[in-house]
């Protein structure tokens, strides 16, 4: 029997590897990963994939739209599995952490341009900024 991951790489015209099941195994046990850590997530199954084989075949996932690379302004690259519903992040500023955040009203895109100066848009990038729980709770401790 198929998985869900074979179906999804196929229905993208992606040949299966084994590397494309295992970096989509590790991006929907752990959302907002940067590469490095995708790497040592794959690496517990799969000992000798390289660095190269990886960043490749995050490339290609985001590519075929089975994951999104997101990179908030002054952050490394992270990669999440949550693609296609124009969700949004939340980012500490302390500590770096992202938390997903639901589209705030309406349909995608979420919001509309008050100018599209012609462009058909079709998706609505934000990223709220703050504190995370964890951080507030150590600066009140202190």
């Amino acid at each position: 029997m198929e998985s869900d991951f074979e179906t999804q790489l196929r229905a993208a015209s992606l040949r299966v590897t084994r590397p494309r099941l295992a970096v989509l195994a590790a991006l929907r046990d752990h959302s907002h990963v940067d590469t490095e850590t995708v790497i040592d997530l794959v690496r517990v199954d799969h000992p000798m994939i390289s660095h190269q084989a990886v960043y490749d075949v995050l490339r290609a996932l985001n590519d075929a739209g089975l994951v999104r690379r997101i990179q908030p302004l002054g952050t490394i690259a992270r990669y999440e599995s949550r693609v296609g519903d124009n969700h949004h992040h939340a980012v500490c500023r302390s500590c770096g952490a992202i938390a997903d955040v639901d589209c705030v009203v309406g349909h995608p895109p979420c919001l509309t341009a008050s100018a599209d100066h012609g462009f058909v848009i079709d998706e609505a990038e934000v990223v709220f900024w703050g504190t995370c729980p964890g951080c507030s709770a150590e600066r009140t401790t202190q």
